[in-house]
C-alpha cells in the first residue's frame, strides 16, 4: 500500500505532460524503498556484529575464570579445576540450549518462567535470534563458573556435573526470565507496561541477575560441604591455603577485565539506536559510557582494596587488588549503563570495603571459599544492586529503558525510593529462589555421599587421584648428560604420589 501511495503520488507531481509519468513514478519509489530495505538490513547486520562480538568477549571470560581458579587452588588440584571451567561451558551449554534459553526468554509466557523456544524451536523469530541465544548462553555459563570457584579443591567431579547442569538449565533462567524478558514479573521494559513500583528492576548486565545467583549458590555449595582440610587449626585460627600461583591469578583477571566489555557494553544487544536528532549522540555513546563507568569501578575497587588490605595485613597483596578488582566490576554490572561516571568512582569504592568486610566475617564464621567468589560476587552484586536504585540518572533510565518521562530513579538522584523498593525486592527474591533450590541440591548430594571427597583424596590432592597425573612435571630431569652431568630443572613438591 505504501509503494502504491508513493506511486499515485509522484505521479501526480510529475503532471501529464511528462510520458510515462506513471511507470517514472514506480520507478523512483521502487528505488526508494529498495534502499530503505538495504538500511534496515544493514541495520540489523551491524547490530547482530556488534552482539557477535560481544558474545566472544563474554566467552573469553571462561579463560579468565580458569586461569584465576587454577592460580588460586593449590598445585595438586589444578587439573581438577581447569576440567571443571571446561565442563560449565560443555555442560552450561547443551542444557541451555534444551531449555534454559526457553526458560528465560520463551515469549510469550508467564511472568514467572519461559515457555517457548525449547531446543532453539522457531528461532531466529522477531523475538529472537541465535546470536541473542549465544550471547545469554555465556552469561549463563558465567554464573555456574562462579559457584565452582566457591567449592574448589574438595568436590567430587559428579558434583560438578550435576549442578552445573541444574544451575545453566533451570535456576538461572528463571532468574533471568523475572528480570531481563519482557514478560518478567520484575522486567523494566514489561510488555504490558505493568511495571513493578511503577519502574521494574534495573539490572542492566546482571549484579543480581548473574553475579548473585553464582554467588549464593556458592555460598550455599560450600556451607553444606565444610572448609578445606587445614583451613582453620583447632583453635579456629583461620590458616592460608595460598594459591599455587599469582601468575596465573594476574592472567585470568586481566582476561576477566577483558571480558567486562562484552559483558556490561553489549548488554545493549545493539548499537545503531539513535537519541534524539543529534546524529553524533545515540546508543552508540551509552556503549561507550558504559565502558567508561566499568573501568572507573573496577580500578577504583582495586586501588582501596590495596591500601586498605596494606593497613590491615602490612602487605602488598596482588591477589587481594585482583579481587578487589573484579569486585568493583560485578557491582557496576547492574548500574553501569544509567550513572555518571563519578558515581561508578563511588560504586568501587564502597565494593571494596565490602569485600574486604565480607572477607572478615567469613573467616569470623569459619565459611572456607578458596576464590572468594561468594563474598565477591554475592556481596559485592547485592551492593551494585543498591548502588542503582540510589545514582541512577534520570537521563540515562529514559534513554536506555524508554517510557514515561517521569519513571523513577536513583534515590539520590532525586527519584524518590520506588527503585531502591523495586531492587530490594529483587535481592531478597534472588536469595530465596537460589536457597530454595540449589541448597536442598547441594543437602541431597551430601546426603548421597556425591558432594565432597575423600580426607585421603583431599589431601593427596585431586590431579592424582581422580585425574591421573599432577598438572606439572614435577620430575623433568634431562636423561642425556651434558659435560657429564644429569640436569634437573625442576624439583618435587610432593615425593610419593599416593593412590586411589
Amino acid at each position: 500500500m505504501a509503494a502504491t501511495d508513493c506511486s499515485l503520488t509522484l505521479a501526480q507531481l510529475l503532471g501529464p505532460n511528462v510520458t510515462n509519468s506513471g511507470a517514472a513514478a514506480s520507478f523512483i519509489c521502487d528505488q526508494f524503498t529498495t534502499s530503505t530495505n538495504n538500511f534496515s538490513d544493514t541495520k540489523f547486520a551491524v547490530d547482530t556484529v556488534y552482539l557477535l562480538f560481544s558474545a566472544y568477549l563474554v566467552f573469553s571470560m571462561q579463560l579468565g575464570f580458569a586461569m584465576l581458579c587454577a592460580g588460586s587452588v593449590r598445585a595438586k588440584n589444578t587439573m581438577n579445576i581447569m576440567l571443571t571451567n571446561v565442563l560449565d561451558a560443555a555442560a552450561g551449554g547443551l542444557f541451555y540450549y534444551l531449555f534454559g534459553f526457553a526458560f528465560a526468554f520463551g515469549t510469550p509466557s508467564n511472568p514467572f518462567i519461559g515457555r517457548h523456544f525449547f531446543g532453539l524451536k522457531s528461532i531466529p523469530s522477531t523475538a529472537a535470534d541465535y546470536s541473542f541465544f549465544l550471547y545469554q548462553w555465556a552469561f549463563a555459563i558465567a554464573a555456574a563458573g562462579i559457584t565452582s570457584g566457591s567449592i574448589a579443591e574438595r568436590t567430587q567431579f559428579v558434583a560438578y556435573l550435576i549442578y552445573s547442569s541444574v544451575l545453566t538449565g533451570f535456576v538461572y533462567p528463571v532468574v533471568s526470565h523475572w528480570f531481563w524478558s519482557p514478560d518478567g514479573w520484575a522486567s523494566p521494559s514489561r510488555t504490558d507496561g505493568d511495571l513493578l513500583f511503577g519502574t521494574g528492576v534495573i539490572d542492566f548486565a546482571g549484579s543480581g541477575v548473574v553475579h548473585m545467583v553464582g554467588g549464593i549458590a556458592g555460598l550455599w555449595g560450600a556451607l553444606i560441604e565444610g572448609p578445606r582440610i587445614g583451613r582453620f587449626d583447632k583453635t579456629g585460627r583461620s590458616v592460608a591455603l595460598r594459591g599455587h600461583s599469582a601468575t596465573l591469578v594476574v592472567l585470568g583477571t586481566f582476561m576477566l577485565w577483558f571480558g567486562w566489555y562484552g559483558f556490561n557494553p553489549g548488554s545493549f544487544t545493539k548499537i545503531l539506536v539513535p537519541y534524539g536528532s543529534n546524529n553524533f549522540y545515540g546508543q552508540w555513546s551509552a556503549v561507550g559510557r558504559t565502558a567508561v563507568t566499568t573501568t572507573l569501578a573496577g580500578c577504583t575497587a582495586a586501588l582501596t582494596t590495596l591500601f586498605g588490605k596494606r593497613i590491615l595485613s602490612g602487605h602488598w597483596n596482588v591477589t587481594d587488588v585482583c579481587n578487589g578488582l573484579l569486585g568493583g566490576f560485578a557491582a557496576i554490572t547492574s548500574g553501569c549503563s544509567v550513572v555518571e561516571p563519578w558515581a561508578a568512582v563511588i560504586c568501587g569504592f564502597v565494593a571494596a570495603v565490602v569485600l574486604i568486610s565480607c572477607n572478615k566475617l567469613a573467616e569470623k564464621v569459619k565459611f572456607d571459599d578458596p576464590l572468594e567468589a561468594a563474598q565477591l560476587h554475592g556481596g559485592c552484586g547485592a551492593w551494585g544492586i543498591i548502588f542503582t536504585a540510589l545514582f541512577a540518572s534520570k537521563k540515562y533510565v529514559n534513554e536506555v529503558y524508554g517510557g514515561d518521562a517521569g519513571r523513577p530513579h536513583g534515590l539520590f538522584m532525586g527519584g524518590g525510593g520506588k527503585l531502591l523498593g523495586a531492587h530490594l525486592i529483587q535481592i531478597l527474591v534472588i536469595i530465596g529462589w537460589v536457597s530454595a533450590t540449589m541448597g536442598p541440591l547441594f543437602y541431597g548430594l551430601h546426603k548421597l555421599k556425591l558432594l565432597r571427597i575423600s580426607s585421603e583424596d583431599e589431601m593427596a590432592g585431586m590431579d592424582m587421584t581422580r585425574h591421573g597425573g599432577f598438572a606439572y612435571v614435577y620430575h623433568d630431569e634431562d636423561e642425556s648428560p651434558t659435560n657429564g652431568i644429569q640436569i634437573s630443572r625442576i624439583k618435587p613438591r610432593e615425593t610419593s604420589p599416593i593412590e586411589n
